[in-house]
C-alpha cells in the first residue's frame, strides 16, 4: 500500500501496512482541523516488526563495512534526491514548525549518513601492544542486534537520523517509535530507506505503551530515546531492570549569559534565535539568561526590539512563530509566566496569546525581566518562547548563577573577551557550550547533556560507539604451555608455621 495520512499505517522496509485497531486523530495545533488518522501498534504488529528485524539483521552484521557503506550512502543518495515538500507540509501541520525550518531539517540528513559509512569502515577496532610475545592482543567492534528509536516531535527527522545512522553503520536492525505529534511525517520520510534489505528497518506508531513494549522485549538490544527528563529517566531504568545500554537526551533550562564585553547588536540577535527557535520547543533552547549589569538595560532593549520584530502564525504561512504543539505546552508556558510576574518579574514583551491568533495554540514571544533563581520558570523546563532574565553584577555570578540547576544540556556566552570564552568553556557544567553562536552542532562532535539532562551521547565516534559492544581478542598463533598454568612448581611457594603458602 501507499502511505496516506487518512489511513493509519506501520512500516516494515520496503512496506506499508494497515493498523489494526482504533484510530487517533491529528490535530493541527494552528487551525485545530484534523491532519489525517495515526494508530497504536498491537502487539502483533510489534512482533512482526521484532521478527522481520530480527532475521535481517543476522544478514546485515555478517557485511563487510565497505558493503554497509555502500547501502547508506544509497539512502543519503535518497535523500539528496527526494522530493519532501509533502513531508514538510505534514511536519508543519502536525506540530506547527514553520515550513523553512522543517524542510531545512529533513533536507538536511543525508551528511550522518556519509559520516557513518565512512566512519564505520575506518575504524573497527584497536591493535594493544602485547602483553606476551607471540600474542596478537586486539578489541573488535560488534553490532548489538536491534536498537528501538524513540523520537520526539521538535526535531523528528534529524535527531531520528542522527541515531539511526549510527546503529546501521554499526550493524544493528532499527525499530523506530515516532513521536505521536510527528508520526504522519515520520512515516512519509521513512521510505527513503527502501533501498536496505528488507526488515531491516521499521516505524511503528504509538504512545507510551508502545515504547515500553518495545523496551521490554527480549528481542530488542539496544535504546535511543530523546524527550523530556521524566520520560528519559522511565527509560533509563527501564533499560537498567533489563542491562539494556540506552542513550538518553533529556531536556534543558539553558543559560545564555550576556557579558559586560558582549557585541551587543549581534547578541541580541542571536538571543532571539536561542530562545525563539521553533517558538522555544528545542532542547537547547536559551530559557535562563544571565546579564551582567553594566550592559543589562541597552541589551533588554535591543532583545525586545528585535523580538516584537518576529511574525506570528501559521507555519505555512510566512512567519518565525508558530503555535506550540499542544493546549497542555502552552498551558504549561502560561502557568510559568504567570507565576514568575505573580512573584515580581515583568513582560517587557509578549506574556499573552496574540489577539490575532485566538484558535490554535499560540503564544507571543515573552521577555520577562526581574527574575530571581527561585522562581519556577528558573527551576523547571519551560519548552516554550520564554526568555527569563536575571540581573547580574558581574561574569563569576553569571556563571555560578547557570550552573546551579538540576539540568545541564547546553550554555552560551556572548562575549568579545577571549579569556571570559575559555573560562566559559571550562566552568559552565554542560554537555555543550556556544560563544556567539549558539545552538550549532557537527556531526564530528558529540552531543548530549551532564546531569539531568542525559546520559550517553550522540554523533561523533562516541555516537557510534553507542551502537556497538567491544570484544577483546587474545591470539597466540604457536601454541604452547604457558609458565603460570597450573601446577605451580615448588619453587612459588615458601615454608609459614608449618604450612605452605603461595
Amino acid at each position: 500500500m501507499d502511505f496516506s495520512a487518512d489511513r493509519p499505517a506501520f512500516f516494515v522496509n520496503p512496506d506499508y501496512r494497515p493498523m489494526t485497531g482504533t484510530a487517533k486523530p491529528v490535530i493541527d495545533p494552528a487551525t485545530l482541523e484534523t491532519v489525517g488518522e495515526i494508530g497504536a501498534a498491537s502487539d502483533g504488529e510489534i512482533d512482526t516488526a521484532l521478527t522481520a528485524a530480527t532475521k535481517a539483521q543476522v544478514a546485515w552484521k555478517k557485511l563487510d563495512a565497505k558493503s554497509r557503506a555502500k547501502h547508506l550512502h544509497a539512502v543519503a543518495n535518497a535523500i539528496e534526491a527526494a522530493d519532501f515538500t509533502r513531508c514538510a507540509e505534514l511536519m508543519v501541520r502536525e506540530m506547527g514548525k514553520p515550513y523553512p525550518e522543517a524542510i531545512g531539517e529533513i533536507a538536511n540528513c543525508a551528511p550522518i549518513f556519509r559520516y557513518y559509512a565512512e566512519m564505520a569502515r575506518d575504524e573497527a577496532g584497536k591493535v594493544a601492544g602485547t602483553t606476551q610475545a607471540g600474542s596478537f592482543q586486539y578489541a573488535r567492534y560488534e553490532p548489538y542486534g536491534t536498537s528501538v528509536h524513540i523520537m520526539p516531535y521538535n526535531f523528528p527527522i534529524l535527531l531520528m537520523c542522527w541515531t539511526v545512522a549510527a546503529s546501521l553503520a554499526a550493524g544493528n536492525a532499527c525499530v523506530i517509535k515516532p513521536a505521536e505529534a510527528t508520526t504522519l511525517s515520520t512515516l512519509d520520510y521513512i521510505k527513503v530507506f527502501r533501498s536496505l534489505p528488507e526488515g531491516l528497518i521499521s516505524c511503528l506508531p504509538g504512545g507510551a505503551a508502545t515504547a515500553q513494549a518495545l523496551i521490554a522485549s527480549e528481542r530488542t538490544h539496544a535504546v535511543a530515546f530523546t524527550g523530556s527528563v521524566a520520560a528519559g529517566k522511565a527509560v533509563a531504568v527501564a533499560c537498567a531492570e533489563r542491562m539494556k545500554p540506552c542513550v538518553i537526551e533529556a531536556g534543558g533550562s539553558d543559560p545564555l549569559i550576556i557579558s559586560e564585553h558582549a557585541p551587543l547588536e549581534v547578541a541580541a540577535a542571536g538571543s532571539v534565535t536561542a530562545a525563539f527557535h521553533l517558538t522555544g520547543q528545542v532542547c537547547t533552547s536559551a530559557e535562563r539568561f544571565f546579564v551582567v549589569d553594566a550592559v543589562h538595560d541597552r541589551f533588554v532593549e535591543l532583545f525586545a526590539e528585535k523580538t516584537r520584530a518576529l511574525r506570528i502564525g501559521n507555519g505555512l504561512d510566512k512567519s518565525e512563530i508558530g503555535p506550540l504543539v499542544s493546549e497542555a505546552a502552552r498551558a504549561k508556558v502560561m502557568r510559568l509566566v504567570d507565576d514568575a510576574i505573580s512573584h515580581g518579574a515583568k513582560a517587557v514583551t509578549g506574556g499573552r496569546i496574540p489577539p490575532a491568533h485566538n484558535t490554535g495554540w499560540f503564544y507571543e514571544p515573552t521577555i520577562l525581566t526581574g527574575i530571581t533563581p527561585d522562581m519556577a520558570i528558573v527551576r523547571e523546563e519551560c519548552f516554550g518562547p520564554v526568555a527569563a532574565i536575571c540581573r547580574v553584577k558581574d561574569f563569576d555570578e553569571a556563571i555560578r548563577l547557570a550552573n546551579d540547576s538540576p539540568f545541564g544540556l547546553g550554555a552560551s556566552v556572548f562575549t568579545t573577551d577571549l579569556a571570559e570564552a575559555h573560562e566559559a568553556a571550562e566552568r559552565l557544567e554542560a554537555g555543550m557550550v556556544w560563544v556567539n553562536n549558539p545552538l550549532i552542532d557537527n556531526d564530528a562532535l558529540p552531543f548530549g547533556g551532564w546531569k539531568a539532562s542525559g546520559l550517553g551521547r550522540e554523533l561523533g565516534r562516541q555516537g557510534l560507539d553507542t551502537f556497538r559492544r567491544s570484544k577483546m581478542v587474545i591470539i597466540d598463533h604457536k601454541p604452547e604451555i604457558q609458565g603460570w598454568w597450573y601446577p605451580y612448581p615448588d619453587s612459588w611457594f615458601r615454608e609459614a608455621g608449618g604450612r605452605k603458602h603461595v
